[in-house]
């Protein structure tokens, strides 16, 4: 005997008693057969509702081979027993579930008529959903009027009716999309004249409890586009979150929350440009580092490409050592090897192009405990503490050949 499909008729949270038929062990979990179920199990894109059987979480619904199996965790399935149960809905879940579901519907319907594009696949989220429409192209730009359109049937409040026909009754209706076949009867949803879809997911009963659809984004996919979008109080939520969002960002930036904008592009290119004079003032740091160190060593314009000059940087960070080392590259023919004490990085450079640094540094390298690769001429590690790079350091030779 096929569970009894209660789902439709059931949107609380009241409880509501079943019989348990079977209790079977599947894999890791348990799977319980009802005489009858309030649970939406999961399909055409809809999740699968949540709640409880006798007090016990259910974790999953599946509809599989004309079953509807309901996963709880094994060890709760060790306080149920054949019988009597008690069901309880997860009807917040629901709401949300069929609001997101209900909008889906209608935003799809809007996309056909005004873009011509039709919806081949959705998927709904805890988060956000998603539509794949069958049109290349589409922008938020084009999406806006469709989102007006939506919001405007949602507004007037209309009536979702479900008509559940023969196959052979199925040309009454101006349908969106094919209805499946090898159905004896097919569900067909109804919102108010201007949408008619063949479902089998949950809705609400009018457009107006969906309060609100928003079109978060439009991406092109498999040459398609992928719809991103939430409805109801998600949009709710969102909004919330934005708002504290930006109301943080004002009093951060002392504008007001409907000037954030113009505010940010300011910031941002003041950031810019002192990014700019800070890399400038860096770059003339780095010189004057590197003349110094060169000048120090007795190394400038030196030609000796096998000479090894080390040198540990305690304060300053690893961006900069490397800078250093490609300034003083151009005028020393040795080869550099240079580090980063904060950082517990190291770089290595030669400018001999017949000189091949890889073979004695990835040895030293691995034999003190770092990491790193690079290629002839240009060889860079890192260390997990700052005694490991010391040690590597100390273990490089003066000379290559050593």
């Amino acid at each position: 005997m096929q569970t009894v499909k209660a789902f439709y008729d059931h949107t609380t949270d009241e409880p509501v008693t079943a019989e348990i038929r079977e209790i079977r062990p599947v894999q890791d979990k348990t799977a319980v057969i009802l005489d009858r179920t309030i649970f939406y199990p999961e399909g055409g894109g809809q999740p699968a509702d949540r709640g409880s059987i006798n007090g016990i979480p259910l974790l999953d619904v599946q509809e599989q081979d004309d079953e509807i199996l309901h996963f709880i965790s094994s060890d709760g399935a060790k306080s149920l027993n054949l019988g009597k149960a008690e069901l309880i809905l997860d009807a917040k879940r629901r709401r949300d579930l069929s609001s997101q579901h209900t909008a889906q519907h209608i935003l799809s319907g809007m996309i056909f008529r005004m873009l011509g594009a039709p919806t081949v696949s959705m998927h709904m989220g805890d988060e956000i959903c998603t539509i794949d429409v069958n049109k290349a192209g589409i922008t938020m730009n084009d999406l806006y009027p469709v989102e007006d359109a939506v919001q405007n049937i949602i507004e007037e409040d209309c009536p979702i009716v479900t008509h559940l026909c023969p196959p052979e009754d199925i040309h009454r209706f101006n349908l969106r999309r094919l209805p499946p076949q090898g159905e004896e009867v097919i569900r067909v949803v109804e919102i108010g004249g201007y949408d008619f879809t063949p479902c089998c997911g949950t809705h609400l009963c009018s457009s107006g409890k969906a309060a609100m659809l928003r079109v978060l984004g439009a991406e092109r996919y498999k040459g398609m586009t992928r719809i991103t979008f939430i409805a109801g109080r998600r949009v709710f939520e969102e909004s919330r979150i934005l708002r504290r969002q930006a109301e943080g960002i004002s009093q951060t930036l002392n504008a007001p929350v409907r000037e954030l904008y113009p505010a940010v592009q300011a910031l941002v290119q003041k950031t810019e440009q002192l990014e700019r004079g800070l890399n400038l003032k860096n770059t003339e740091l780095a010189q004057f580092r590197a003349a110094r160190l060169l000048s120090d060593a007795g190394l400038e314009n030196s030609t000796d490409n096998t000479k090894i000059y080390k040198k540990m940087f305690a304060d300053i960070s690893q961006n900069d050592v490397l800078l250093t080392a490609k300034i003083a590259q151009k005028t020393c023919g040795c080869i550099l090897v240079f580090a980063s004490v904060q950082d517990k990085k190291f770089c290595a450079l030669t400018p001999d192009k017949e000189t091949d640094i890889r073979p004695l540094l990835k040895k030293l390298m691995e034999d003190a405990g770092g990491q790193g690769g690079g290629g002839p001429q240009f060889f860079q590690g890192s260390f997990s503490d700052k005694a490991a790079l010391e040690n590597f350091i100390n273990s490089v030779p003066e000379r290559l050949e050593d």
